[in-house]
């Protein structure tokens, strides 16, 4: 049995990992961080260009019709780069989304978009400061329009074409696409933990919209939508890990204190060695993730939670210690470590709180109810 990726697979990873050293270094995350651009589009456009955008969408819609399993390598390094690009909003759900419930017209007219970078997408559907619930959704469909307010949407600010979760009254949830090139709604960007991700709230009034999908099927499909881009945001998660806990040995390494290296003082290296520990379980997650995922199989729902909790712990604790192995340096503006850091509690919350989760793992856990034959009189 294989329990690596292919050689071909690696060589999408190396590729992505290659085209990141070159385009996207600390300075080009800062720029965006310093509020001088929404996010890093020559970054967005050399990955359309090298076909990663569209890795995802099939060859006659303009994509490179490759597999779930490439495009876990390519988010992978894409959150060690912390790359400030909309990847996640457009191909994890927006591609996803349309590939799953989109008519024939969807498809052809926005695949196609998506895969030359031309399209870029977001999934409205946060209108509380609570968990989101069916019964939080209070934005209306009605009459091929759309009512109400979405709180926070990550790559709201920038999307082209929005994925909405709406209430219809005669069918309840649906999801609903709005072209936002021709439709009107009112953006405000809204400030964020990471302001390397673009986040905005959107005021639909009278907004011109179309179903995706079977109406009423909106929050079942949400689910199911929410179960694969785990899987993918895991992975940007786990390479966000990996690449802090690689600064923090690299930092414990060169710094000196007390003529030692600080490594090999016994504080630093159970910390490093606890960084390691909880990645690469992680990994180990996100490795059955990416199988559920590619394989189609019906242990999705259990594999999604369990590798979207673990990757979500193990990139916070990996960005928070290595702060802690930079000692006061580490908390400076002009070190990275504090981008990782945010990034880390931005994607905790980009596709639900670590809670919500944790409560779909326990769910996916419980054995299916037996229902026992009923006793018959003697």
């Amino acid at each position: 049995m294989n329990f690596d990726f292919s050689e071909d697979q690696q060589l999408v990873r190396e590729q992505t990992a290659r085209f990141l050293r070159e385009r996207c270094e600390p300075s080009v995350v800062r720029t965006v961080l310093e509020g001088r651009a929404p996010y890093a589009e020559p970054v967005w456009r050399g990955l359309a260009e090298m076909g990663l955008v569209g890795t995802g969408i099939p060859e006659n819609y303009g994509g490179a019709g490759a597999g779930y399993l490439e495009l876990c390598l390519i988010a992978r390094e894409l959150g060690a780069a912390l790359a400030p690009v909309p990847f996640g909003s457009t191909v994890y759900l927006l591609t996803e989304a349309l590939l799953l419930w989109g008519s024939d017209e969807q498809k052809s007219r926005w695949l196609p978009a998506i895969a030359t970078g031309d399209c870029k997408g977001a999934l409205a559907l946060v209108e509380t400061r609570e968990q989101t619930t069916p019964a939080s959704i209070a934005t209306r469909y009605a009459d091929g329009v759309l009512n109400g307010s979405k709180l926070i949407v990550p790559d709201g600010g920038i999307a082209d074409l929005l994925v909405v979760v709406a209430r219809d009254a005669d069918h309840g949830i649906g999801l609903y696409l709005v072209d936002l090139g021709s439709a009107a709604a009112k953006r405000e960007n809204v400030t964020s933990v990471d302001p390397t991700r673009n986040t905005a709230r959107i005021e639909f009034s009278n907004t011109v919209a179309e179903p995706l999908g079977a109406p009423g099927k909106g929050w079942e499909a949400l689910e199911t939508l929410q179960d694969r881009a785990a899987v993918l945001y895991a992975f940007e998660q786990l390479g966000g890990a990996e690449r802090a806990l690689e600064m923090g040995v690299a930092y414990a390494r060169e710094r000196f204190a007390f003529g030692r290296p600080i490594g090999s003082f016994q504080a630093i290296k159970h910390m490093l060695a606890d960084m390691y520990v909880t990645a690469k379980l992680a990994e180990s997650n996100c490795y059955y993730a990416a199988w559920a995922l590619s394989t189609g199989s019906a242990d999705l729902p259990l594999a999604a939670a369990t590798a979207r909790v673990s990757a979500t712990q193990a990139f916070q604790q990996c960005s928070k210690d290595n702060i802690q192995v930079h000692g006061g340096m580490g908390f400076t503006w002009e070190f990275d470590c504090h981008l990782y850091y945010r990034r880390s509690n931005f994607l905790a919350l980009e596709l639900g709180g670590l809670t919500l989760w944790e409560d779909r793992l326990v769910q996916a856990l419980q054995p299916a109810v037996v229902q026992q034959p009923a006793a018959t009189a003697a």
